[in-house]
């Protein structure tokens, strides 16, 4: 049995609008999950009613085989972080952290180490005696992270924590975060539309779209096996290339080239004959020149990105367009023309009617 059972929650509002469609998932005890996806995709709504803030419309919520649907947030034992911090600015770091407890009733002793205890794993010993005015971004995140854990619950939900600060601090709390829970162990649910949050974090990710589950997997299974278009261009950096055509004697084109399909779905071409297929491929899946068991083909090199680690060089075929990544001592020279390799093992092919891969 589950830690925590989401079975077939929907959410529609007095208005009439469904924002999320049977949801249907297992979270096991001490889980690092991340539920992204594109805002108004139903993330934020689903985290709300787990935490006893929406209510579900239908279906059940279990936390540890009971059902939990009419249980108020503090009976559910959830902690939640907020994307406003939700501080109080009159209060010091010690009180803000203390307050919980305080209003708990827990005795002074007790709150004192155990306030001490919080801010030396989140860096705030310094700090306790400072208004929230008086500290960074990042530092008023990590208060608002040790009000949550300073509460010892089984249950953090997290709800883009991190969307008000700068990149470099995002990518200090993200580490920061990750760590908290190796040290706590408690269950996370996690909510955020940046796919690098989500993929650096989790232990699964959920993938939404307009209230709808999309695909639920690994960082790597959500990476090199996606189960549709949506999945396969929201996850990755930069997105996954996508050619749309219809296959006509087993083939597609891509610009001047010639896609031969039977490469790649050998006997199943023949099914697809006259239909439309979504060819995809990654931009960092592809090696410049031609290569054997690979698609080779051509393009004029229209815009380089040079980024340090890696070069984007953004390429056009006929009316097809594509985003390749290259080692940035190779970058090639703008309007020329170059020739680019994608095996046969890296490229995904969808129906262009679902959407879905095809296996």
């Amino acid at each position: 049995m589950a830690y925590l059972e989401l079975k077939g929650l929907n959410k529609i509002y007095p208005n009439g609008f469904h924002a999320v469609h049977d949801f249907n998932l297992e979270i096991e005890k001490g889980e690092f999950i991340v539920f992204v996806g594109s805002s108004g995709c139903g993330k934020s709504t689903t985290l709300r009613m787990i935490a006893g803030l929406e209510e579900i419309s239908s279906g059940d919520f279990l936390i540890n085989g009971k059902r939990a649907n009419e249980l108020g947030p503090r009976q559910r034992e959830v902690a939640m972080v907020f994307q406003s911090y939700a501080l109080y600015p009159q209060m010091t770091v010690y009180d803000n952290l203390a307050f919980s407890l305080t209003l708990q009733g827990v005795d002074e002793d007790v709150i004192e180490e155990r306030v001490k205890k919080t801010a030396a794993i989140l860096g705030l010993t310094d700090y306790l005696d400072r208004l929230p005015r008086a500290l960074s971004g990042g530092q008023r995140q990590r208060v608002a992270v040790g009000r949550a854990i300073i509460r010892k619950v089984g249950i953090f939900l997290m709800d883009e924590p991190l969307s008000n600060l700068d990149a470099k601090q995002r990518v200090t709390m993200r580490s920061e975060i990750t760590q908290i829970h190796k040290e706590i162990g408690s269950t996370t649910i996690y909510v955020t539309h940046d796919q690098t949050e989500a993929m650096t974090m989790a232990d699964r990710i959920v993938v939404m779209k307009a209230g709808y589950i999309q695909q639920v997997g690994t960082p790597y299974e959500l990476y090199f096996d996606p189960a549709n278009v949506f999945v396969a261009g929201f996850i990755g950096e930069p997105p996954m290339n996508f050619v749309r055509g219809v296959v006509t004697d087993g083939c597609i084109s891509f610009g001047e080239d010639t896609i031969d399909l039977s490469k790649k779905l050998g006997e199943k071409t023949a099914s697809y004959e006259g239909k439309e297929i979504i060819f995809g491929f990654r931009p960092e899946a592809i090696t410049l020149g031609e290569s054997d068991d690979a698609y080779n083909v051509g393009g004029m090199v229209e815009l380089t990105e040079m980024l340090g680690d890696n070069t984007n060089v953004y390429i056009s075929s006929g009316n097809k367009r594509a985003i390749l990544k290259v080692d940035p001592h190779d970058t090639p020279e703008t309007d020329k023309a170059i020739v680019f390799s994608i095996p046969y093992k890296n490229v995904y092919l969808f129906d262009g009617e679902t959407e879905e891969v095809i296996k």
